[in-house]
């Protein structure tokens, strides 16, 4: 008997193909939903694009706050800064030199002899010259000036004396250069001074009212060997004696930073002020200055003293 197998056969085509066809169907939804994925994605970073552009757009419309203090925007002047800074530094100067001061005023002391020839009258026009000087030297806030009247005979032959006041340095840095100062004044003085006597020292302006001033001007002049500390007991002493001698009306002293060489080696004054004659006759043979001349003799070298009623 002969059989046929085309009708086993036909059956397993039937699944092959339907197989076929479902892995084709698979495959297509696959890729379908790829392609979906891709284009939902790609819309997305259309939209993410989009608005990252919109928002650095923004930021660039918007204008950045500048850092306190250093403002580079607009309206920053770089000059002006630097000159702002320059008058900071000068107020700070002024600031540091008023400290160094201490309130202080500069004292410019000037003493002159006159030669023998010289009349009554030409020292009278180098006193008046003088004297004008303050009218037209604004940087002199203070003149006075008198004739040697001092009883001790310490003077060194300077018969009269001139105390210029100033602010600081820099006005006595206009006054000794000024064409009033070098020019006429000069001029008047030239013919008829023999020698000149310079020391300049910060002074501290009084609060007593004295009606007449009497100065009593004391320069010393120590040994070369002279011992710092000892020196300094001399400075400390005399400072004390305004304490204890009720004639002195007003003190000061300083160390002498004249800048024009005429102080014949003379470092230290002492400015003291009496209202009277009669004071200064209490103060010189008082016990508590013999006492500070005792202090004073082992390292004075040479003294100095002229008095004068300020003028």
């Amino acid at each position: 008997m002969i059989f046929s197998h085309e009708p086993a056969t036909r059956p397993e085509t039937r699944c092959s193909q339907a197989d076929y066809l479902s892995d084709q169907v698979v495959t297509k939804i696959c890729t379908l939903c790829m392609l979906l994925c891709f284009v939902a994605l790609c819309g997305c970073g259309n939209k993410f694009a989009a608005v990252q552009e919109e928002l650095e757009g923004d930021n660039r419309g918007e204008v950045e706050e500048p850092m306190p203090g250093i403002d580079q925007g607009a309206g920053f002047d770089e000059g002006t800064a630097i000159d702002q800074a320059e008058e900071q530094s000068v107020a700070n100067h002024k600031e540091q030199e008023m400290k160094q001061t201490d309130g202080k005023l500069l004292r410019h002391a000037v003493f002159f002899s006159f030669k023998e020839e010289s009349t009554e009258e030409n020292i009278s026009d180098v006193t008046t010259a003088f004297a004008a000087l303050p009218g037209k030297i604004d940087s002199i806030v203070d003149f006075q000036w008198g004739t040697n009247n001092s009883p001790e005979k310490l003077d060194d032959g300077f018969t009269h004396g001139f105390l210029l006041t100033f602010k600081d340095e820099a006005g006595r840095d206009v006054y000794l250069p000024h064409p009033a100062h070098t020019g006429e004044f000069a001029d008047t003085l030239r013919p008829h001074m023999k020698d000149v006597f310079v020391i300049d020292y910060w002074g501290t302006p009084h609060q007593n009212e004295i009606k007449k001033e009497l100065k009593h001007a004391v320069f010393f002049k120590f040994k070369d060997d002279a011992d710092p500390a000892t020196v300094k007991k001399v400075e400390q002493a005399f400072a004390a004696l305004p304490g204890k001698i009720d004639s002195i009306k007003a003190f000061e002293w300083g160390i002498n930073n004249s800048p024009e060489s005429h102080d014949d080696g003379f470092t230290h004054c002492f400015m003291v002020t009496f209202d009277s004659e009669e004071g200064r006759d209490v103060y010189l043979p008082h016990p508590d200055h013999l006492a500070f001349v005792e202090v004073l003799k082992p390292v004075l070298d040479k003294v100095r003293v002229i008095d004068f009623w300020a003028q």
